[in-house]
């Protein structure tokens, strides 16, 4: 007798019609097989899915193509599909489930006729964590299933896991015809179930990443008293050997992997990754929270890193001891057959685009903004021992943050957890000119998940107060900004490297018995000078004053601007968060 799983593939089948099914087994000879196959076989856009890179500069790597319309995330056509908009919240774009269903099965009616269906089962999460998750994706494209292979742990322990049960959480995807125009990702957050069709991109097309890994997870999550964040996880080890464990959420392009790989430049301090952009927080036994890194891999933003950025992540990225290392839109150095981006140490010639067409100087960035890499974590030299517990880690500080040239101080402690939620609601970032914005327009950014919650962020937030409640020793809350500038535009703060310098004052105060390292402000703690070892530093004169500065007149405004923005979730704003905004305000006089 067909399992429940094996009947819900046979009816994708019959709905998709592909010319074959694939079911995968995670083993490097079945990837190896099917980058083969992306090499030889299939294409996407009239170029072959995959193209094998310098073995010597970049082994087992590969470099992928999208198509020129597929290359980010398709937010306004992602769409939480609930009974009750109510519940989706103004955060997201809703369809009611029987309109979704019926838009969807039109589009995906005999979309993967000529293809392969890859069935792919797979863990988010240790498999001996009793916080994992089984999962199943089926998709008609190579670049996905060997994308999921190097993302999640795949094969027979999520089959095991499943068994004759219905409990899984699936995943539909094609890749279409790449039109924009019938381009969608549909949640049903009742069905755990995400349907996608119209793209390769991971963010579209791993959907056991932010699809699931988010939006469904933190749909669970609130049902089941667990945290689901775009967050990292690091160990930050002190001379004395002693490692303390933070989460830290921070928006695009604020140095959130930076970070999650950070070279020290303190003697005998070090950072530890366990993860890099998904934290899923649970109540331990004792009573604290603790964090667990639900993915296996990396998939991260090319341009920008490099040596001097994130050494680990090159390390990283020319490690060469999992199979294989992706690497898509990037630019390609044809002397070298490696991949370039525009930010890495060399200054490659010849050189093709991200399109695969001949680059020359002053003719736009050969790789594209959002070009990525997908890697390993098993690669990474800074992987920490405890990334495989089952139980995750013990969380001491959880970081919020975001890019401003103002307002906001370099480090800021909230005196406690509610003060934390209050300033992480209106919490917000400058965009970038890699954005689709302009320049250093100001997006509201409530624990960097506006994105990614996969209900009303109302709720959300009366979610995270919950949890502080349920929680013995409610994790320190801090606020960083390694982005503000003096009045000539310059950076007060060198960053990169040298944050560690404020991650030792985090985990100073969360030790305890710090007396003087610290001074009030009307919205929480800065840490006075002394605090922070700024040895070496060339900072400019009046720079940490400047650094750690509140201004009550930019905080007021920021308070008032904040509260526009959390307007829109009405009554679902928990009436807690309201008073400590005013409770906020009050202080400032």
């Amino acid at each position: 007798m067909a399992t429940p799983l094996e009947k819900w593939v046979e009816e994708q089948a019959r709905l998709t019609r592909p010319a074959r099914i694939h079911w995968c087994d995670g083993s490097d000879e079945e990837a190896r097989r099917i980058v083969e196959i992306g090499c030889r076989e299939e294409k996407v856009n009239g170029q072959p899915v995959f193209q094998e890179l310098n073995p010597d500069a970049f082994p087992y790597s590969y470099l992928h193509r999208s198509h020129p319309t597929d290359v980010a995330r398709t937010e306004h056509l992602t769409f939480v599909c609930h009974p009750d908009r109510e519940e989706v919240g103004p955060n997201n774009n809703w369809l009611s489930p029987e309109a979704a269903r019926s838009r969807m099965r039109v589009l995906t009616d005999g979309c993967m006729a000529g293809r392969t269906m890859y069935v792919m089962p797979y863990l988010m999460g240790h498999p001996d964590s009793p916080y994992a998750r089984a999962c199943v994706q089926l998709t008609d494209i190579s670049y996905v299933a060997v994308s999921m292979r190097i993302m999640t742990r795949m094969g027979r322990p999520a089959l095991e896991r499943i068994g004759g049960s219905d409990d899984f959480v699936k995943g539909l995807h094609s890749v279409g015809d790449f039109n924009p125009e019938r381009r969608f990702i549909m949640h049903f957050p009742e069905e755990h179930f995400v349907w996608s069709v119209g793209s390769g991109y991971g963010g579209n097309a791993l959907l056991g990443k932010k699809c699931f890994s988010l939006r469904i997870a933190s749909w669970l999550a609130r049902s089941e008293n667990w945290l689901a964040e775009h967050m990292i996880i690091i160990g930050i080890e002190d001379p004395r050997g002693r490692i303390t464990y933070v989460a830290a959420a921070l928006p695009s392009a604020c140095g959130k992997t930076n970070l999650a790989m950070l070279e020290s430049t303190l003697p005998g301090y070090r950072i530890w990754t366990l993860g890099d952009d998904i934290a899923w927080l649970h109540v331990g036994p004792d009573g604290r929270l603790y964090a667990l890194n639900p993915e296996a891999g990396f998939f991260g933003v090319a341009p920008g890193t490099s040596l001097r950025t994130n050494p680990n992540m090159v390390k990283t990225l020319q490690a060469g001891r999992f199979y294989p290392t992706l690497f898509t839109n990037t630019g390609l150095d044809v002397s070298r057959n490696a991949p370039w981006w525009e930010g890495l140490d060399e200054t490659p010639n010849p050189r093709l685009d991200w399109q695969g067409r001949p680059w020359k100087e002053g003719a736009g960035p050969a790789a594209h903004p959002n070009a990525r890499f997908t890697v390993s974590a098993q690669n990474c030299p800074t992987l920490s021992p405890e990334y495989d517990n089952p139980a995750g880690v013990p969380i001491s500080a959880i970081i919020l943050g975001g890019r401003r040239t103002s307002v906001a101080p370099l480090v800021l402690q909230s005196r406690d957890w509610l003060e934390g939620v209050c300033l992480g609601s209106i919490m917000g970032s400058e965009t970038t000119a890699a954005a689709i914005h302009q320049v250093g327009q100001l997006r509201r950014d409530p624990m960097a998940m506006l994105p990614f919650c996969g209900y009303n962020l109302g709720d959300y937030l009366g979610h995270w107060l919950r949890m502080g409640e349920s929680l013995k020793e409610p994790p320190a809350i801090f606020f960083v900004n390694w982005f503000r500038k003096d009045g000539g535009g310059d950076f007060l703060w060198p960053g990169f490297r040298e944050n560690i310098r404020v991650m030792k004052w985090i985990i100073e105060r969360t030790a305890g018995g710090q007396g003087n390292g610290a001074a009030e402000t009307p919205i929480g703690l800065v840490p006075e000078r002394s605090a922070v070892n700024l040895d070496g530093l060339d900072l400019a004169p009046g720079a940490w004053k400047e650094l750690t500065a509140v201004d009550r007149n930019e905080w007021r405004a920021e308070i008032t601007t904040g509260r526009e923005f959390l307007a829109q979730f009405g009554d679902r704003l928990p009436t807690r968060v309201r008073e400590g905004l005013d409770r906020l305000d009050r202080n400032l006089g």
